[in-house]
């Protein structure tokens, strides 16, 4: 669970560009490819999904 977590966040930190490299080096040492990778691409849906319905909320207020 815990390294889940950390993957979580590296994923965030880099939407954000926050990452640095040191530690972006060091989290694809720990972490396999396909884990960030769909944690990204859920990350991004929601992103998505969130964007939609605010401006859904918006437009018909």
């Amino acid at each position: 669970m815990r390294q889940l977590l950390d993957a979580l966040q590296s994923v965030v930190a880099a939407f954000f560009g926050v990452q640095s490299e040191k530690k972006r080096q060091s989290d694809f040492k720990q972490h396999s490819p396909l884990s960030i990778i769909l944690i990204a691409i859920v990350l991004f849906v929601f992103f998505v999904a969130a964007i939609y319905g605010v401006v859904t909320w918006v437009l018909n207020t």
